[in-house]
């Protein structure tokens, strides 16, 4: 068994409904956090992301980063699954995103918000933009739940897994969309 250096970034694959996910993980203050999960996107694997993102990492995991691993896996399966902030390394984000990044985690499965109503809830409604910046690059993609966010004309939006993978999530939920993409059912939340 390798030995976990804390300087050392580390990396594992999973295979995943959708495609395969990579989650880069290293030791923080003694424990495993995770500081980036990456999603394939059309035309590019989570390999190659790795690879172009973090040629230095090592292929390596340990048992909290392997059932983080697991939970993506059931979550993209469809399971309700809980995701605790704790195994993140939230605190490499922005002041903003983290509040961002923390009101989007607070919506509920089966339940959307759009840009405009989380940046009200930060008490910034003409920060919109900013906020779908933020979760556009959120670190943590299906532990904190981006995809629960879209646009204020009921349609998806972006998401670094694809829109048809957003789509997907969402109505595995219970969301649903009309034929033109606009939301039709769905809790709106904040």
């Amino acid at each position: 068994m390798q030995k976990i250096e804390t300087a050392r970034s580390y990396y594992l694959f999973r295979e995943a409904p959708f495609s395969p996910v990579a989650i880069f993980w290293s030791v923080h203050r003694g424990q495993p956090k995770i500081w980036r999960v990456l999603l394939s996107r059309s035309g590019i694997s989570a390999q190659q992301l790795v690879e172009a993102s973090s040629p230095c990492s090592i292929l390596y995991s340990c048992a909290e980063i392997s059932f983080v691993a697991d939970q993506i896996v059931a979550f993209l399966t469809g399971d309700d699954v809980p995701f605790s902030l704790d195994i993140t390394r939230l605190d490499l984000c922005s002041r903003f995103q983290q509040k961002v990044l923390r009101a989007e985690y607070g919506i509920p499965r089966g339940s959307v918000s759009t840009y405009q109503r989380i940046a009200k809830h930060l008490g910034n409604p003409k920060c919109a933009r900013a906020v779908g910046t933020a979760l556009a690059m959120n670190p943590f993609p299906i532990i904190i739940p981006c995809h629960r966010a879209i646009r204020s004309d009921g349609t998806l939006g972006g998401y670094q897994g694809g829109l048809e993978m957003k789509r997907a999530l969402l109505e595995m939920e219970g969301v649903r969309f009309d034929r033109k993409g606009r939301l039709l059912a769905g809790e709106i939340f904040y």
